[in-house]
């Protein structure tokens, strides 16, 4: 469908706004020059729309707990600027304004979007970025953790993954344990196996077709998650 026919009939529905969205999604549709993301599924979505969705989900969280602050919209803007560049942030936030955010976001459709686009592993470092948000003002509130706990189901992430990405936000009792995805119970060997298979899952290699902001964030997940194996390591040691 060409973008002025889409354009067309979102002014029938909402006037002016209407049009400006529908000339941009019918764009998104036309235009084959986007670059693809690998390690996709059968259905990719272009850059552009990724960063626009990520962007949506963003604007949710920094809502969740009904205050806005500096230190969150300053956390997106540099993630966007280092993910992107600083021209190209500009211009999906400009986007963004000028034509998407007084349309209800759909964090379902986004999710649905996403399942059927990224891996596993770059869903997780989604909502690892969804947390770092969160957490930007120094404080992850209850209804944050209530929104980003729904994100992550959405996105078909695990809850011990959920709990996982949560321990490294928020200091706990057994924080490193639940890191590493075990129980405090668990034998040294048990241990030693789920610091391998998670530091297989979480490597930085996993990411890279998103982005060297995304890879740098997995290097920091990925150093959380050797920390906490050296912590237990200390305690018990082994």
């Amino acid at each position: 469908m060409s973008k002025w026919l889409l354009a067309l009939i979102g002014y029938s529905f909402f006037r002016f706004p209407g049009a400006i969205i529908g000339y941009f999604l019918g764009s998104i549709t036309e235009n084959i020059s986007f670059n693809k993301f690998k390690n996709t599924n059968l259905n990719s979505i272009s850059t552009k729309e990724f960063e626009l969705n990520l962007l949506a989900l963003a604007s949710v969280v920094i809502k969740a707990d009904g205050k806005v602050t500096k230190q969150e919209l300053d956390f997106v803007r540099a993630y966007f600027v280092s993910a992107y560049g600083k021209e190209r942030a500009n211009t999906t936030f400009k986007i963004f304004n000028d034509s998407l955010k007084n349309i209800e976001i759909s964090p379902l459709k986004i999710s649905a979007l996403f399942n059927s686009a990224l891996n596993y592993e770059s869903r997780i470092q989604v909502i690892h970025f969804l947390f770092g948000i969160a957490k930007a003002d120094g404080k992850v509130s209850t209804l944050e953790i209530k929104k980003l706990l729904e994100f992550s189901n959405l996105l078909r992430l695990s809850y011990a993954d959920f709990l996982s990405i949560k321990a490294m936000f928020i200091n706990e009792v057994g924080g490193a344990y639940r890191i590493l995805e075990i129980e405090k119970s668990a034998t040294n060997q048990q241990i030693k196996r789920a610091y391998r298979d998670l530091a297989k899952k979480h490597h930085p290699d996993k990411v890279q077709h998103l982005g060297t902001a995304y890879v740098k964030a997995a290097k920091d997940k990925f150093q959380k998650i050797q920390e906490a194996y050296e912590r237990i390591k200390q305690e018990r040691g082994f």
